[in-house]
């Protein structure tokens, strides 16, 4: 979700990776991991029975055929699972309900027959406990270093609230593992999509709609094909301390952290004198907050001392807000030839709803390059002197132009 904003800064931000400056920072994980695994989630609750797909297909069949179509297309190595929610407890009592939730293919080598065969027997039943699925999903999927995700295919909200499954999303983002959960609404009305887009925007998903058996297709194998490609940058989980005097110290690279809404972070890194600090903060907005609110990026010394910052608003319109500053170690020559730099992260959000833990997720991208020369700004003195021949120039204009009008009206007689 937030990538595509700091692109730019996080390559530099790699490409200066392999300084070391003072005490040994943080480094923003480059290592290899094992192949990504995906897991589908299906509900399976009475709704499914709905027949208001393509002419009068009932959701429940579209689900199915767009499944099997896509365990065919699947390639040998795709680690893949199946869960299913609402699936087999048919009675009034909601305690029970909200309990059903089973994997019905184990993640790993799909067998397609297996699997085929395991989705045909599937019948709309029961309850819609999202929330319960969605962490059981991610138990599914193991920690084992590699990137996760969850796709979630529903036509209705969560009938089983607690636990709010927008909270369930939050909680295991908070975690730090490479989990992410795409949504896809199966013909939704407007508060099924936003809890779905919820959902997904907490671990930086997507959500998209899907009002056909093509479209459903069509989407799950672009997010399963998705799983197979890790991101090109995986950001190292940090925790930014409430003083300058205890902040981790940072390399070059992208970290991942969690603000509280009004709360202050700080991280520290080294510059040097020969050096140009770029570094960059984005908030994903992951619940619904106040309109008009703000972030702040702020470099300073060690002793409180402001060097630059910068700052972005919104109204309420975005999904992202980010801000960035630049700041070369030969702005301040009293500075020692290698200086801590303290970077503050802040926020100005008010939450329409209990705001608590998790914090929203921030990701922070730092690159250190060396510092770019640029061209120097006319001086006072120079600024002056300018003004005074404008000046002059203009006045000199006017006196030809009027002299030019008289001659032309006396020879001429004409103005």
């Amino acid at each position: 979700m937030i990538h595509r904003k700091l692109s730019l800064v996080a390559a530099i931000g790699l490409i200066a990776a392999s300084a070391f400056l003072g005490a040994t920072p943080a480094l923003a994980d480059e290592t290899e991991t094992e192949p990504p695994v995906v897991e589908l989630v299906l509900d399976v609750s009475g709704s499914m029975k709905a027949a208001d797909v393509e002419g009068g297909t009932t959701r429940m069949a579209v689900a199915k055929q767009a499944f099997n179509e896509v365990v065919d297309s699947l390639p040998e190595t795709t680690q893949l699972g199946i869960r299913v929610l609402g699936a087999t407890y048919a009675g009034k009592n909601k305690r029970l309900g909200c309990q059903d939730t089973q994997q019905i293919v184990k993640v790993g080598t799909v067998n397609p027959v297996a699997a085929k065969n395991a989705i045909a027997t599937l019948k709309p039943t029961g309850f819609t406990p999202i929330g319960l699925a969605l962490r059981e999903a991610a138990a599914d999927l193991g920690d084992t270093g590699s990137v996760r995700r969850i796709v979630l295919i529903t036509d209705g909200e969560d009938t089983c609230t607690p636990p709010d499954p927008c909270d369930v999303a939050r909680e295991l983002a908070a975690q730090g593992t490479e989990l992410v959960i795409d949504t896809l609404g199966l013909a939704p009305d407007e508060k099924t999509r936003k809890q779905l887009v919820c959902i997904s925007q907490a671990t930086g998903g997507t959500y998209a709609a899907a009002q056909s058996e093509d479209e459903l297709t069509d989407r799950i194998k672009q997010l399963v094909d998705r799983a197979a490609l890790p991101p090109p940058v995986t950001p190292a989980a940090v925790t930014g301390a409430k003083d300058c005097a205890k902040a981790p110290l940072l390399a070059a690279g992208v970290y991942t952290d969690r603000e509280l809404i009004g709360e202050h972070r700080y991280y520290r890194v080294a510059v040097d004198s020969g050096d140009e600090l770029r570094a960059s903060v984005s908030v994903a907005l992951d619940r619904p907050l106040n309109r008009d609110y703000g972030v702040l990026i702020k470099a300073a010394t060690m002793d409180g001392r402001e060097l630059v910052r910068g700052v972005d608003a919104s109204s309420g319109r975005a999904d992202v807000i980010s801000a960035g500053l630049r700041w070369s170690g030969d702005e301040e020559p009293d500075l020692s030839a290698t200086s801590d730099i303290c970077l503050e992260v802040s926020n100005s959000f008010a939450s329409a709803t209990a705001a608590g833990a998790p914090g929203m997720p921030v990701e922070l991208s730092i690159g250190l390059a060396p510092a770019s020369e640029a061209p120097d700004a006319p001086g006072l003195g120079r600024g002056l002197l300018l003004l005074f021949v404008l000046a002059i120039a203009g006045l000199v204009a006017g006196v030809l132009a009027g002299w030019l009008t008289r001659w032309w009206v006396a020879k001429w007689g004409v103005n």
